[in-house]
């Protein structure tokens, strides 16, 4: 299914009209079938495009939760579809009615609630998940407060990824721009001081030019960091929604942060799964959903193949008993007998799970303020050793970069 703009020419009694009308259908033929129902001529069709300003609001916590909350509010007197199609309705910004346009098609064909906010293409896997399996229980008011506490819950927990990247982002742009901008300066000067010895000229062009080497393999190393980094950011950015691709496999390969995602990804759908149980979902649905509340591979897995087990006539505890959960994690679902305490040992794993993610963020910090250390350490080690080979004093150098410059 795809939202699409099609442009309609009409026959009336004052001759021809064009008119531009939105179609939530999935392809361009069912586009020209249904203008051809309602009497018209196509005259163009295309994709539906959001602006990059439309994209940054439907994408924004703040405008997912005013959605959700309004939906709730009006469900006390009517249906969540009705509710969500009055919401739509009495939408006057031009620019959010352009957001809302695909729900309004969805609904307009008969699609119900759930369809509608997936066609918006604004809410993750795992909010989507949550009112999925509410819905289904028939209790799709009482899972929305559930779904805005996850929604916030990710937002702190993306703030703090975005911090510790703009962290990195901003040491590394320091001191690839400290570097760039000293090293002419000071290979300039250690050229225009050679010693007068003819004997010390030979070693002092093997250190100048070890000097160089050493700084332009730091210069180089960190704009490829930096690029790297400015990557990851871009991809995740136009790949969000999506389950798996490339550059995400790249960074789950990485030992300390992959563990720090997975760990996430493991808080994120066991909380979903508790809040699903607590709303009185039943357990194959709940299982169901939590596979999709997730773009971990392996946390998606883990879910399928627990609800394959039960499936087969295996015991809940039993079924949850699998990698990747930790020993302590294993013994708690082991003992699961009664179907009560399932969503009180969810929430148990998601909240250890969110404490094993503090912990890695923590040593993520830490490791990159060492590298940065080391790195810079590196990059004023080299100058210094280089005075002292050649029997220069700091003073020396720096009073002469200093009259350089001005």
């Amino acid at each position: 299914m795809q939202q699409w703009v099609a442009e309609i020419a009409y026959e009336t009694p004052s001759g021809p009209k064009r008119v531009n009308e939105s179609f939530y259908l999935p392809s361009v033929e069912d586009v020209r079938a249904a203008v051809y129902k309602k009497g018209g001529y196509v005259l163009t069709i295309r994709p539906h495009a959001r602006s990059p300003l439309e994209r940054l609001l439907a994408r924004s916590t703040w405008w997912q939760v005013q959605l959700l909350r309004g939906i709730q509010f009006r469900s006390t007197s009517t249906s969540p579809g009705v509710a969500l199609w009055k919401i739509i309705q009495a939408e006057t910004n031009p620019r959010r009615q352009n957001i809302m346009a695909p729900a309004r098609e969805a609904l307009a064909r008969g699609l119900g609630v759930i369809d509608a906010l997936k066609a918006l293409n604004t809410f993750d896997h795992g909010t989507l998940a949550i009112l999925a399996g509410s819905e289904r229980a028939n209790r799709l008011v009482e899972g929305i407060p559930h779904a805005i506490h996850s929604i916030t819950q990710k937002k702190k927990n993306a703030a703090a990824i975005m911090g510790t990247m703009s962290w990195l982002a901003f040491d590394v742009f320091s001191i690839v721009s400290s570097l760039w901008a000293g090293k002419p300066m000071v290979l300039k000067w250690f050229r225009d001081n050679p010693p007068q010895d003819p004997n010390e000229m030979e070693k002092f062009l093997t250190v100048v030019s070890r000097l160089e080497l050493t700084w332009d393999v730091l210069i180089y190393t960190s704009v490829g960091f930096g690029g790297f980094m400015g990557w990851c950011v871009f991809s995740y950015w136009i790949n969000r929604g999506k389950k798996d691709w490339p550059t995400a496999r790249i960074v789950r390969s990485i030992p300390l942060i992959g563990g720090y995602l997975r760990d996430l990804a493991f808080a994120d759908s066991m909380s979903a799964a508790a809040r699903m149980l607590r709303g009185l979902v039943p357990i194959n649905d709940t299982l169901e959903q939590s596979s999709e509340a997730s773009s971990a591979p392996d946390v998606t897995a883990y879910w399928k193949e627990a609800l394959a087990d039960l499936s087969r006539g295996v015991s809940l505890g039993a079924a949850l008993d699998r990698a990747p959960l930790t020993r302590s994690e294993r013994l708690e679902v082991a003992g699961l007998s009664d179907l009560g305490q399932v969503a009180t040992v969810m929430e148990s794993i998601a909240e250890m799970r969110s404490q094993a993610a503090r912990t890695k963020h923590k040593m993520i910090v830490w490791i990159a303020f060492l590298l940065t250390g080391v790195f810079l350490a590196l990059a004023f080690g080299s100058a210094i050793y280089a005075l002292t080979v050649m029997n220069m004093s700091m003073d020396s150098m720096m009073g002469g970069l200093m009259e350089g410059a001005i």
